[in-house]
């Protein structure tokens, strides 16, 4: 064969690999943008679940530890290095806003409100991510503040039904578990971190801890063994939510645009709102939908104007 023959070869065999990893890449990607829409939708049925038969920070705490020690050794035995002191530090940081802040907050709450209510106060988290965003460094445009201002009156609106209003305890643990979520991914990105899914194992074990310490702290304590529904709600937050879930977010943030990986916002309520009524009985409301459409509707202004901005 003759070196051109030899070297158009070599090329279309490339062009087969590069064709072959596209396809494999957007197979990837659907199916983690999937699991991510379904799982992450349905941990809020899921802690409701739990927290019949644990109290709800010891709950979040042994269950992002175990997560945490699954994880940690499988990677290290793949070749993951440890993380430093200072990744340690990072991730420590990061862990206790998004675990002990974030889901700690839905938990205590989930005591009280419905786990679809619950889950459409959570989806304002990019909203609060896009105005922290400005405290390192770049303040929301006008499309993005427009976003900001009509999520809060989504807010205003949820909050002015009976499901949070009869209980205020409730409703404060979700706004600030929201912004506890968004600062902690906003200033996660100026920290030091381990790379890939060691930071989501780092992230696990220290949060995990301070959750569980907390938990003890505040008096919570396992009086009795749980029901086997809390059980199998347990180990699903386990596996699905922390391991698959959290390992598909960390796979679509490498691969594709923030805007496309956080869409999980505009999904999550709607799965939480439709589970929670199909399984567990919980009531709709006209509020709840409204509000809802409202709060996704600023959700899709502050993601439209970082991605303006982005480009």
């Amino acid at each position: 064969m003759s070196v051109a023959g030899r070297t158009a070869s070599r090329e279309d065999a490339a062009a087969a690999v590069e064709a072959s990893g596209r396809a494999g890449s957007r197979a990837g990607i659907y199916t983690a943008l999937g699991l991510l829409y379904v799982i992450w939708g349905s941990t809020y049925l899921a802690i409701a679940m739990a927290i019949e038969g644990f109290p709800p920070f010891l709950m979040g705490g042994i269950r992002f530890v175990i997560a945490g020690a699954l994880l940690y050794p499988l990677l290290r035995l793949h070749g993951a290095p440890a993380p430093t002191a200072a990744e340690w530090r990072g991730a420590g940081i990061v862990g206790t806003f998004l675990l002990v802040g974030g889901n700690g907050g839905v938990a205590y709450a989930e005591q009280w409100v419905a786990s679809g209510v619950a889950a459409v106060v959570i989806a304002t988290t990019p909203i609060w991510t896009g105005l922290f965003a400005g405290l390192f460094g770049r303040w929301p445009s006008r499309v993005e503040w427009a976003g900001l201002a009509l999520g809060l009156a989504g807010v205003v609106l949820l909050n002015t039904g009976a499901d949070l209003r009869a209980h205020p305890a409730g409703a404060v643990a979700l706004l600030l578990a929201a912004v506890c979520w968004a600062f902690g991914s906003a200033w996660s990105r100026h920290l030091s971190m381990p790379s890939g899914l060691m930071a989501v194992a780092a992230q696990l074990l220290v949060g995990g801890a301070a959750l569980v310490l907390l938990g003890l702290a505040v008096g919570e304590r396992l009086t009795a063994w749980p029901s086997a529904r809390a059980l199998w709600a347990f180990v699903y937050l386990i596996v699905a939510g922390s391991l698959v879930g959290y390992s598909a977010y960390i796979y679509l943030l490498g691969r594709v645009r923030p805007a496309l990986a956080t869409s999980y916002a505009y999904v999550n309520p709607v799965v939480a709102v439709v589970l929670g009524a199909l399984v567990a009985g919980e009531r709709i409301t006209g509020t709840t939908i409204v509000s809802m459409v409202v709060i996704l509707a600023g959700v899709a202004l502050v993601l439209l104007g970082r991605a303006r901005s982005a480009a």
